[in-house]
This record gives C-alpha cells, sequence and structure tokens, in this order.
C-alpha cells in the first residue's frame, strides 16, 4: 500500500514538474520581444573601409554599426571575465550569480554585486527599462530566456557591442573608442579594454572628461579581475596600469564632409556609403587648403582635388578650408559651384586646333590688338608680344591667340568637345555662346574641369570618372587626338614653376577670372590629376589675385604631399611631329585665320562683364559695369528700363539688379548699342 501511496506522489510530482516547465515554456514562447534591428548612424567609408565621416542617429546619439569580429577578442575576453563569467553556458540567467549576489546582500546588509547576465543587460538595453525594481528584474529574465532561444551568443554579445552606454551620447563600443582613444575597437590596449569594460556600469558618473579619478578606479578593479580570469600577465596589468585615463572627448572624424554630405543626400536610405577616396590623402589635402588661406583674410575660400585619372577615381575631396567657418562659408562645396574658367579652358581650344591642322606648337600667331566685331580682348597685363609660337601663347596665357582660334573653330565645337569630356556647362537661357567663352565667360564646375584635364593627360580620351566603390563609368569618349593631348602635355609641362616650387616636369596650368574673383591651377603627370581653386565663396572680388601666383604654388604642394617622385608622362604617339618651325610644312609655319577679315567698328563696347557672365549679388559690393569705345554720353538700361543716362564716364553701377537673368545696354551718343546677357546668382 505504501508503495502505491509512494508510486502515485511521484507521479504527481512528475506531472507537476511537468506541468510548470510547460508553463515555463510557454511563459517564455509569448514573451513579446522588442525589435532586434538597432538603428545606427550613417557611416562613410573610404576606398580601404577607414571611416572618413559618420552621423548621429535621429535623437543625436552616437551609435556606428560594428560586428562581432571587428572588436578586439582581449575585449571580449575582459568583459565576459568581469561581467558574466558563465555566459557561454547558461541559458540567459546565472542561477550561481543570484544565488551569490542575494547571499553577499543577507551578509552585508547592502548590494555588493548584481546579477544580470549579459543577456538580461541586453534585455534592458533593448527596452531601456530599470534596474532596481522587480518587475523590471522580472520582465528582463523573461526576456532573456527568449532571447537565447532565438539568438546565438555572439548576435546577444553583438546587441551589447551596439547598445552599451558610455557616457553622455556615446553607444556601443565602435563610438566609445573613437571617442575616448580616436581608434577603431579592432585593436585596444589592455588599459583600453578595461576601461570600456567598466564604463557601461555607470557610465554618467565614470566619464573621463568628467570624473578621471573614478573612471581609474573603476578600470583598475576590472583589471584586477583580468588577471585572475583572463590570459593577461602581471607584467601586462602592470603596464595597463600605467596607462593614463583620457580626458577629454575626440571629435568623430568629419574628412571630406562635403562629399560625404552629398552621398547621404544621393542616397538616403543607405547606411554605409563606400568612397573611392583615400583617408589618408584626403587629411592631408584638407591640412593644405587651411594653409593656403592663412594670412588672405578670414573671407578667402580653397577648394582641392586629386584625381587618379588612369582608373577616373577621385582620391581627394576638400571644399572648403573648415566645413564649420561660417566666415569663409565653409559649409559651401566649391568642387561643384559654378564658377567662371578664366584661361583654364584654353588648352582645350589649342588641342581642338591642333587636331584640326590650324597650327602646330611651333607655328606662329599673333598677339596684337584685333576685334572681333564689338570685342576687343586684351592680355591681363594689357600688353601685347606680336608674333610668338602656338606654345609661347599657350604658356603665356594670351588671350587675343585663344580668342583667334575659337574664331576659326566656332564656339559651338569647343562646347561640343566639353561636354564629351563629361563636363556640364551653364549658359544663360536662349542665348549662343560667343567668343568670351575662350576666357571664361561660361559656367562650369571644378570637378567638370578636373575631368577635361583627365582627358588631356589620359591622351585625349575621357576618364571613367567616379566617386563611389563600384560606380566606375564606362571609357569615356575622344575628347581631342592623342597627338594634340600629347603636345598640350608637352607644352604645359614646360610652363616655368612658381619661384618656391623645384621644375619636376608637372604639367600645368593656371588661370584667373573676371574680376579676380576665381584663381585656378589645373596640373597632371602620369597618374593623377590636382585642381586648385581659391577665392571667395560669396564671388566677392579678390583684388591682385592671380591663379599663377595665388594656386599654382597650392598646386606643386599638393603634388608632394601625394608622394616624393610623380609619374612620368606618355612618350609621345606615333603621330607626333617634333621638329623646329623651319622644318614645318609651310602652311603650319603662320596661324593664317581661314575666315574673312575682322569688321571694324568704333561703337561702344562692353569690356565687363563679358556676355554669359554669372555674377554673384552682393549688397556690400555692387556691380560696377564698364565700356570702351563709342561716343559719350552713354545711356544705360537694365531688362530695357533706364538705368542711367546722360553719362560722359565709361562706369555704371548696378546697385541691386535682383537674382536672376537680366539684359545689361550701353547706347552712345551716335545710337550705337550693345547688349550682354548676365545672370545674378545668390551669394
Amino acid at each position: 500500500m505504501m508503495r502505491r501511496v509512494l508510486l502515485g506522489m511521484l507521479v504527481l510530482v512528475v506531472l507537476a514538474a511537468g506541468l510548470g516547465a510547460w508553463r515555463l515554456d510557454r511563459w517564455i514562447a509569448t514573451t513579446d520581444i522588442p525589435p532586434l534591428v538597432v538603428e545606427t548612424g550613417v557611416e562613410v567609408l573610404d576606398r580601404d573601409g577607414r571611416l572618413l565621416r559618420a552621423y548621429t542617429v535621429e535623437d543625436g546619439r552616437w551609435r556606428l554599426p560594428v560586428s562581432y569580429d571587428a572588436v578586439d577578442p582581449g575585449f571580449v575576453e575582459m568583459l565576459i571575465a568581469y561581467e558574466d563569467r558563465r555566459f557561454w553556458r547558461h541559458p540567459g540567467i546565472d542561477l550561481r550569480a543570484f544565488g551569490r549576489a542575494a547571499w553577499q546582500g543577507i551578509t552585508s546588509g547592502r548590494i555588493v554585486s548584481g546579477g544580470s547576465t549579459l543577456t538580461m543587460q541586453v534585455a534592458r538595453l533593448l527596452e531601456n527599462s530599470g534596474t532596481g525594481a522587480w518587475q523590471g528584474k522580472l520582465r528582463q529574465i523573461r526576456l532573456a530566456l527568449a532571447l537565447e532561444r532565438i539568438l546565438s551568443k555572439r548576435e546577444i554579445l553583438t546587441l551589447y557591442l551596439h547598445l552599451a552606454p558610455y557616457g553622455g551620447n556615446i553607444e556601443g563600443i565602435r563610438a566609445a573608442s573613437l571617442t575616448w582613444f580616436g581608434t577603431e575597437p579592432a585593436r585596444l590596449t589592455a588599459a583600453q579594454s578595461a576601461l570600456l569594460v567598466a564604463l557601461p556600469q555607470a557610465p554618467s558618473s565614470r566619464r573621463p572628461d568628467r570624473y578621471p579619478e573614478a573612471a581609474q578606479r573603476a578600470r583598475d578593479r576590472v583589471l584586477d579581475r583580468a588577471v585572475r580570469f583572463t590570459a593577461l600577465t602581471e607584467s601586462q596589468i602592470a603596464w595597463a596600469r600605467a596607462e593614463p585615463i583620457p580626458t577629454e572627448r575626440r571629435a568623430f572624424p568629419a574628412l571630406a564632409a562635403h562629399l560625404a554630405d552629398r552621398a547621404l543626400a544621393e542616397r538616403p536610405t543607405q547606411g554605409t556609403h563606400h568612397l573611392t577616396l583615400d583617408a589618408d590623402l584626403q587629411r592631408r589635402m584638407e591640412d593644405l587648403a587651411a594653409r593656403a588661406v592663412e594670412g588672405h583674410g578670414p573671407r578667402m575660400s580653397a577648394a582641392i582635388m586629386v584625381m587618379d585619372h588612369l582608373s577616373g577615381a577621385l582620391l581627394a575631396s576638400v571644399g572648403s578650408p573648415d566645413y564649420t567657418d561660417v566666415t569663409r562659408a565653409g559649409f559651401v562645396d566649391m568642387t561643384s559651384a559654378v564658377r567662371s574658367p578664366g584661361s583654364a579652358l584654353k588648352p582645350l581650344i589649342y588641342g581642338l586646333a591642333f587636331d584640326a591642322g590650324l597650327l602646330h606648337p611651333e607655328s606662329l600667331i599673333g598677339d596684337r590688338p584685333t576685334r572681333f566685331g564689338n570685342y576687343a580682348p586684351r592680355n591681363f597685363d594689357n600688353l601685347f608680344r606680336g608674333e610668338v609660337t602656338a606654345a609661347e601663347a599657350l604658356q603665356m596665357s594670351l588671350n587675343i591667340p585663344a580668342v583667334s582660334l575659337l574664331r576659326e573653330l566656332g564656339p559651338a565645337q569647343m562646347l561640343s568637345a566639353m561636354r564629351r569630356a563629361g563636363m556640364e556647362i551653364d549658359l544663360p537661357v536662349g542665348e549662343e555662346p560667343g567668343l568670351a567663352i575662350a576666357l571664361g565667360g561660361i559656367g562650369t564646375r571644378m570637378e567638370d574641369l578636373m575631368r577635361l584635364y583627365a582627358a588631356v593627360a589620359r591622351g585625349g580620351v575621357a576618364a571613367p570618372w567616379h566617386w563611389r566603390q563600384g560606380d566606375a563609368a564606362p571609357e569615356g569618349q575622344r575628347v581631342i587626338g592623342p597627338t594634340a593631348a600629347w603636345y598640350l602635355s608637352d607644352i604645359l609641362g614646360d610652363v616655368p614653376p612658381p619661384a618656391s616650387a623645384p621644375r619636376s616636369g608637372l604639367a600645368y596650368k593656371t588661370g584667373t577670372s573676371y574680376g579676380h574673383r576665381d584663381a585656378w591651377a589645373f596640373g597632371f603627370d602620369g597618374r593623377h590629376v590636382v585642381g586648385i581653386w581659391m577665392g571667395r565663396a560669396d564671388g566677392a572680388s579678390v583684388p591682385g589675385a592671380f591663379g599663377a601666383d595665388l594656386s599654382a604654388p597650392v598646386l606643386f604642394e599638393a603634388f608632394a604631399r601625394i608622394g616624393p617622385t610623380m609619374t612620368r608622362r606618355p612618350a609621345p604617339p606615333a603621330g607626333a611631329l617634333i621638329v623646329s618651325r623651319s622644318q614645318l610644312p609651310a602652311p603650319l609655319q603662320r596661324f593664317s585665320p581661314r575666315q574673312g577679315p575682322l569688321p571694324a567698328s568704333d561703337g561702344p563696347d562692353i569690356t565687363f562683364p563679358p556676355e554669359g557672365a554669372v555674377l554673384a549679388r552682393q549688397p556690400d559690393l555692387p556691380i560696377v559695369a564698364r565700356v570702351a569705345e563709342g561716343r559719350p554720353p552713354f545711356t544705360w538700361l537694365w531688362n530695357g528700363a533706364p538705368l542711367a543716362t546722360g553719362r560722359h564716364d565709361r562706369e555704371v553701377t548696378l546697385e541691386d539688379p535682383g537674382i536672376g537673368f537680366g539684359e545689361l545696354t550701353v547706347i552712345d551718343a551716335e545710337g550705337r548699342a550693345q547688349r550682354r546677357a548676365l545672370e545674378i546668382a545668390a551669394p
């Protein structure tokens, strides 16, 4: 009888245990699990996966994506040794740890240690729940048991690596490592790992920048345990104790800030952007841009671009000297701003002329006062050199020869070549381009001019320009012939360098826009193309600013920062004619215009602004228009309305022309008129 009673009781116990286990299983299985996808900030990486720039999540917290394998194994070992030594074995809760914590609390009358496992801490962080109330602890236990059923241990640790708090608005191991040590968490010292283990326990009261003593004490306690439960030796721990605590937050990387913004604007839902830039080179070019504007006033700005013309990949892009400098309008990306190229387009004119058989680098061409209808360009120094070779005319950037060649070629042919190079062209709506585009009377962008010089450097074929990894375009169109491209490379390679630079054979060209608003320099060797722009972002004039004086020295310094030696340019192609002028065929010995004589006119000639110019509206710096020739008094009109009448001087001020396109007209005493189509752009 007794045996039957005992057997019955055993059956009841088993049934009760089974029912309890079933109820426990149902309790865990029906747990409401919060979203396990952690929001992380957008990151922009360079060609080697190094961080260029990071963005906060929506609520302003720094939390960056990180994988388990991207964290130093020594940190993980130390974390588990200090927080949860049985992490790899328990099912989410550690009954032994709970028992130890309870016994220590009873015997000491205070909380000595907690019983929370790393899984329970992840549960708390996922729900942002408290740690003290028993209801919260029970919820953490339930969620921890549920998480262990659906996630691997590495996945649980990865959640911790994203969510652990490290003081202020810093969350996650990667953001913390960059903030406190300025390094990625892949390689951490023992001292760094110990501090990053200690901080999440009390992130506010242990912040190293505010409470370094508390941070050090907490770090050393972690190191004490590491001696017993990790592979670290006593000597390694001693070295770690001697390592100083960081006492200030480091700024997150903000390299290539403008291009990073552009990448994010183009693909706002993409979390990680892989660019073709080189972080080290980008850093050197940003430093160069900051140095370049020193001593040139608080509003001077600069932009630098570096491109590998063999692959078409952009290697560095600096839109301003300081992204945060409001005085310099540092937030404006000058690599993509529409500006006047000045003389930077002249090599294209010569290249097209070489292709057309109009001249050879040794051909003579005239540089003398010449009128092209109502257009009478002059050189910057108001001097004329008479007859010079085409090579000399390009090297000295003379204006009359360039305009003469463009008149023979036709502006449409030049614009077509620019488009083949991949350039975007800004012309006033409904206006036909005139000869002034030879001297910069057209709107274009720095990155477009980089495409043009890359084509010259590559033997006349446009480069597959790209700045995102994996977005390489197909081989570009032919812009000019290989012989013409080599002629240009050879001519520009003989331009004397700035006084402060060595003669290195760098092929380069400078340019200065009307009113000294833009100072350009572009150069190339056998591998790289570099562009430099200097000026004011608001479009104001910089008196005395010339590309040769201001930007060319920066260009040579940029190449010096790329590497100690330059890559040799290609050898001449088979079709190159390398002879003296006397050995040239008679038609090539001297440039002879094929068009008829140029019409003469003594009517008014608006010398500034040029046709199609884009001028920045500046209330504190009004636009001054000038006229040459013609008989005073003059009448000036703006969009058909009288602006000034009876003027005997040859200038008029446009006080507030407004934003948009307009037409400026001048009429002299004999009724002869000239018009200029302009665009007034917002500063």
